[in-house]
């Protein structure tokens, strides 16, 4: 699923010379850094908020934010942790309220809840588990995406969600034992059977 870059944002100046905000932060130097990683975070959004449309927004939402504080961002470090850090803090403020409706299960409840499942058959399409992962608390689903769908470190990951790498391993240790857990019926619709029922 890829965005054409100027359907969402648009930064290029009208004019011959070089555009320069107050804070002396050059248009290019922004464009040259951030927008690479634009179809990358589109992806994380749609996935995180579930619908294209407020994807997009968030997207806005992220590259403006960004664009506000590029003249605090030094050049040559890591411009994209940098943006999903903006996107996850632009996500948990705006759907705050949206995922507390959602599941509230305690991290000690899942902990006692949970049982080792055997692995699932590869033969699983994205769907089915992209569709599992929208189950997961969020918590767990920003890890894992960011962990399995981004590549992303676990330090790296740490840095973006701003907590301890401990948690960063816990987290994705239990949202892939959930995910695990959300794809066993599909796993026995394909005729693969649980041996521990």
């Amino acid at each position: 699923m890829a965005v054409a870059q100027g359907s969402i944002i648009k930064f290029k100046s009208r004019g011959a010379s070089p555009a320069k905000t107050s804070a002396g932060v050059r248009v290019e130097d922004f464009e040259a850094a951030a927008l690479p990683h634009l179809n990358e975070l589109f992806r994380t959004a749609a996935r995180l908020v579930g619908n294209r449309t407020e994807a997009e927004d968030l997207i806005q939402e992220t590259y403006l934010q960004a664009w506000k504080s590029f003249h605090r961002f030094e050049l040559g470090t890591n411009c994209r942790a940098w943006l999903f850090r903006i996107l996850l803090n632009k996500a948990n403020h705006q759907r705050s309220w949206l995922f507390w409706r959602k599941r509230h299960d305690s991290e000690a409840e899942l902990e006692n809840s949970l049982e080792y499942q055997p692995p699932i058959n590869e033969q699983l399409g994205d769907e089915e588990v992209l569709l599992a992962l929208e189950h997961l608390p969020r918590h767990y689903r920003e890890t894992v995406l960011l962990a399995d769908v981004e590549d992303f470190s676990y330090k790296e990951i740490a840095a973006i969600q701003r907590v301890p790498i401990g948690t960063v391993m816990s987290r994705i240790s239990r949202g892939r034992k959930l995910l695990r857990a959300e794809l066993t019926d599909v796993a026995e619709s394909y005729g693969i059977k649980n041996e521990k029922k």
